[in-house]
């Protein structure tokens, strides 16, 4: 029943993105791209009024004396966020801040609803802990119970603390009481204005497609609309082609004091899913590969693969945050080996959510990534260095 709902909701969604991205056609579609424009209309009005009693602080936000950094976008989806989260932890911490992850766990395994329904019936507050998915030290939890990016940042910052609750004032606490932690990065934070105090905005636009398609939710994929740029106090253009001027003045019109940081996603290495083997690059040159993933722009990771002088012979795309089922990955194999492929590359977001299989005729790599900056390490060193010495 649950695999069901899961297959229905993702056709669901899948079917969502084709409307409003206007690739099916048809009056009953057109009709629901009007209902959906004019949804997003009482959005816009529901983010100006929640904003407007946060500034007149009918709504209060907190304080918790330490640094909070928001990394955030104002689309949803693929922007490549994780490896930026990943390299502002990894070089807080170099700097000798004790850093702690907060993220609200998207995807991950809910609170059981009677819980949740209990609480509210006796107007209960949740003093439930947040899940730690890593103490600094180990690993405690697996991909389903913490969600995809922060088990994946967890694997790769071993030192770091990563922690998942929906109320990030709660887990922000927690990580100073019972970890010491004097910086606290918010992942996907930008729309969190609960949590406030010493705090700086980071925000991410993928160069190649900036503003979505330049609508609010539900009719397009802005969570806020450009203007709110103004809020940032650094911005960061991903999958930069450095073909950026226009995006430049677009942004500056918005604000024109934000440090701007142009990076790519540099791809370090291959690793086996299963066994952890490890692989050059160079070894994609030349070889026939399929690819599978389930991310918000797979087109992206493709196109990464033919860079590095790959063969793609075949691609598998699921819906974002996909858990794979061991009968959708032997199909995948099979699929792969009539197309000649010698290899199956996916995106190590994509590994956590493997299962176990029977077989593996073919080898199943995930590609591991940094991010790399091309313009503005300047400004990256200036945040960095305000962030610790403010």
């Amino acid at each position: 029943m649950h695999e069901k709902f899961r297959l229905w909701a993702e056709n669901l969604e899948t079917f969502y993105l084709e409307v409003i991205h206007e690739e099916r056609r048809g009056t009953g579609v057109s009709l629901l791209r009007t209902l959906l424009y004019g949804a997003s209309k009482v959005f816009q009005l529901a983010i100006k009024a929640r904003r407007f009693l946060y500034n007149v602080r009918i709504l209060r936000d907190s304080t918790l004396g330490v640094q909070v950094i928001a990394i955030g976008n104002l689309t949803y989806g693929g922007t490549g966020k994780t490896p930026v989260v990943e390299k502002f932890a990894r070089e807080l911490r170099d700097q000798g801040r004790n850093v702690a992850i907060l993220s609200r766990g998207y995807r991950s395994k809910p609170t059981p609803l009677h819980t949740l329904l209990l609480n509210k019936l006796l107007l209960r507050q949740d003093t439930t802990p947040p899940r730690v998915v890593s103490d600094g030290k180990s690993l405690l939890l697996d991909s389903e119970m913490a969600g995809d990016e922060p088990y994946m940042l967890a694997s790769n910052l071993k030192d770091v603390v990563v922690l998942v609750d929906k109320d990030r004032v709660k887990s922000g606490r927690y990580a100073i009481e019972k970890f010491g932690c004097d910086t606290l990065l918010l992942d996907d934070g930008f729309q969190y204005w609960k949590l406030r105090g010493r705090r700086q905005d980071i925000v991410l636009i993928d160069r190649q497609q900036p503003f979505g398609n330049e609508r609010l939710i539900p009719r397009g994929s802005l969570r806020e609309p450009p203007s709110h740029l103004a809020r940032a106090s650094t911005i960061f253009i991903t999958k930069s082609d450095g073909n950026t001027a226009e995006l430049r003045r677009r942004i500056s019109q918005f604000n024109p004091s934000a440090g701007v940081i142009e990076c790519i996603h540099h791809p370090l290495y291959l690793e086996d899913v299963f066994t952890g083997e490890r692989l050059g690059l160079e070894s994609l040159k030349g070889r026939k590969v399929a690819s599978l993933s389930g991310i918000a722009q797979p087109e992206s990771f493709e196109q990464s693969l033919i860079g590095l002088a790959a063969e793609l012979v075949y691609h598998r795309r699921f819906a974002d945050h996909h858990r794979f089922t061991q009968q959708e990955v032997l199909n995948t194999i099979n699929r792969s080996k009539k197309r000649q492929a010698e290899a199956i590359i996916t995106t190590q977001k994509d590994a956590v959510r493997f299962p176990k299989i029977d077989r593996r005729d073919l080898p199943i790599y995930f590609m591991r990534v940094e991010i790399k900056i091309l313009n503005g390490a300047e400004d990256f060193e200036d945040c960095v260095r305000k962030i610790c010495f403010r």
